[in-house]
């Protein structure tokens, strides 16, 4: 390697990362493109599989993404209310499956600190609920700007054991929230859970003219099982299609109307819609099962 180059992070004498799989490619490259570029070639002969294509092109697009990027907006946040009793609190955990909130004070500009739903559960569980304190449970809160790079944050929750942050502006206002399995997810891909679907029938009948569709509904395999003629020129899913409708990510049980039919969302996860209820219009004729 020429001197106006850095050390390798692995100590002096050893190689880094970039310059093993350099190796393994043949030549080093000039810039990340270029890298990039290799990783493809790599993949094309064989040398890599697609999902360590994938993965490797995440580890690059965490260095370069910004916090904003990616965070779930303010909009979208599942808070707990400082002053609300037990069983409300406990009603919120159960309908999101999280297991991080931000607690709030008069608005969601007042972050108190994050509670664990353990620790509420805890309380349940030792049947000594009116006990609850939700401010002897609180924990300190961390607050990052938007700017901040993703790979600088990683670092940051692995050495201080956080693994959530309440993103701000500028101005020090509020503006979303991240957390580690969001920038894990921007190297990996999406991490299912329990709660997320798996294996569902893509469209099922409800009765009363109602279905329930996966936002992973293709819209062709939709327009063939609906009669219906909805564009698919731009966007390849329902999810898709409807999310661009809002022009943002939409909460559950938020609808729209397209072409007569109506959206009304029924599950979301974190950046992305689930699944809808589906209220076609009659001059629709459905004509059977979805091509899945």
């Amino acid at each position: 390697m020429s001197a106006d180059k850095p050390p390798s992070p692995n100590g002096p004498g050893k190689p880094s990362w970039l310059e093993r799989l350099s190796r393994l490619f043949g030549r080093e490259p000039r810039d990340r493109e270029q890298f990039k570029r290799q990783l493809k070639d790599a993949r094309e002969r064989s040398l890599l599989d697609a999902e360590e294509e994938t993965m490797l092109q995440g580890v690059l697009e965490v260095a370069e993404t910004q916090v904003g990027d990616i965070m779930i907006p303010r909009s979208q946040m599942v808070v707990l209310e400082r002053d609300k009793p037990p069983e409300e609190l406990m009603r919120t955990i159960i309908a999101s499956g999280h297991s991080r909130f931000p607690v709030i004070g008069d608005d969601i500009s007042e972050v108190a600190g994050i509670l664990l739903a353990k620790d509420l559960l805890r309380y349940y569980a030792e049947g000594a609920s009116e006990k609850f304190d939700i401010r002897e449970c609180l924990r300190p809160a961390v607050f990052i700007p938007e700017s901040k790079r993703l790979n600088t944050l990683l670092r940051e929750f692995r050495s201080s054991h956080n693994h959530m942050a309440i993103v701000v502006d500028e101005y020090g206002g509020v503006s979303g929230l991240l957390t580690i399995e969001d920038v894990l997810e921007q190297i990996v891909g999406d991490i299912d859970d329990e709660h997320d679907i798996q294996g569902e029938a893509e469209i099922v009948a409800e009765g009363d003219g109602k279905y329930s569709v996966l936002a992973l509904t293709r819209i062709e395999d939709f327009n063939e099982y609906f009669g219906a003629q909805l564009d698919d020129e731009e966007y390849d899913t329902i999810g898709g299609l409807v999310s661009h409708q809002f022009g943002r990510l939409p909460r559950r049980g938020e609808k729209v109307e397209l072409q007569g039919c109506e959206f009304r969302v029924t599950r979301a996860h974190r950046r992305r819609i689930e699944a809808l209820q589906v209220t076609p219009p009659k001059t629709w004729v459905v004509s059977g099962e979805s091509g899945s």
